[in-house]
């Protein structure tokens, strides 16, 4: 039986930061927010709604804390890799947002430290945890559909982050597509050999900021499966999320949800609901079902299903679709460090 709650510090608390603020002290009561960190001051109101104790401008403060036994990275990707480094050197447990770090060469130096430390580590590829992907995902497994054949993936947003955004994101395989490429790694059960791209660039802003909007992305496994994802920063329609996986006794997937399912079909007309409008309500389930797996790893000693393994792995992809979009040609992984 533990002695005291488990004591957890959140560092960022931006968009994500809050969602995951939120979730902590809605839905579990076996930890304690012991402390938040913002360069914003301003959000140390934050603190009397969620009944946190301490606010501290500077990550490198809250971490020094010794009450604080696990902390939540969800601050922009360009602090992710200094602030993990600094949390496993002081022996902090720790969850991140992905990705890691825009550099494959930083991720594995993360991964060198976190071994070295000892200290659990967890990567926010909160799909995994979604209640339809895990059904999924258990048909697979199961051969509910034989061999798998070929994996499609649809991941389009409603509309672009700010062009600010963009210019930091790392770009669209990066900030995006990171996702899609840890989903199909995960049902393919497999490593990928090679990679290519084809891309298109509608909004000119963005292509003025040296990012691309569209993209179609090939995977080639090492057990033969073949991906498609299909990739657009604006989707008039919503934001459109779905998976096929087909094999050689039949196919599964997820179809897009919206928000409702309800239509109308009469001889006039057609009318169905829209997709849920972005990441937020789409995945609210999957943010809760992964702080559930962190906080249980912390609680029972567990190590995280998705690691700094798979932070690796989906870097180094995402990193080879980029390269093979420069040079309009396929890229196989082994090529790359």
């Amino acid at each position: 039986m533990n002695k005291k709650k488990i004591s957890i510090g959140v560092i960022g608390i931006g968009r994500i930061g809050k969602i995951h603020l939120k979730n902590l002290f809605n839905h579990f009561k076996s930890i304690k927010i012991e402390a938040i960190s913002d360069t914003n001051e301003k959000l140390k109101k934050l603190c009397k709604k969620y009944n946190i104790g301490k606010f501290y401008k500077s990550y490198q403060d809250l971490i020094k804390d010794k009450s604080i036994d696990a902390v939540l990275i969800c601050s922009p990707t360009s602090f992710h890799s200094k602030q993990i480094i600094f949390a496993a050197k002081h022996k902090k447990d720790i969850f991140c947002e992905k990705p890691v770090d825009l550099s494959l060469e930083k991720t594995i130096e993360v991964l060198n430290i976190i071994n070295k430390n000892k200290v659990k580590f967890m990567i926010g590829f909160n799909r995994r945890f979604d209640p339809d992907f895990i059904k999924v995902k258990k048909m697979v497994d199961e051969g509910k559909i034989g061999k798998v054949q070929t994996i499609k993936i649809t991941s389009r947003d409603p509309n672009p982050p700010s062009i600010d955004y963009i210019k930091n994101s790392g770009g669209l395989f990066i900030d995006m597509t990171i996702h899609d490429f840890d989903m199909a790694c995960n049902i393919a059960n497999s490593e990928v050999n090679e990679v290519f791209t084809s891309v298109n660039t509608i909004n000119k802003k963005i292509k003025k900021a040296g990012d691309i909007d569209t993209a179609l992305t090939t995977l080639k496994f090492e057990n033969n499966i073949i991906c498609s994802i299909d990739n657009s920063r604006k989707s008039v329609y919503g934001y459109d999320q779905r998976i096929e996986i087909f094999g050689s006794k039949g196919m599964c997937g997820i179809d897009k949800k919206n928000n409702t399912n309800t239509f109308l079909i009469n001889d006039k007309k057609i009318k169905k609901s829209f997709p849920k409008d972005f990441f937020i309500t789409r995945y609210k389930d999957a943010y809760i079902n992964e702080m559930k797996e962190f906080v249980d790893c912390l609680i029972n000693n567990n190590k995280p299903s998705v690691g700094i393994e798979d932070a690796v792995n989906s870097i180094r992809i995402a990193i080879a679709a980029k390269l093979s979009y420069k040079k309009n040609k396929k890229v196989e992984l082994k090529t790359l460090y």
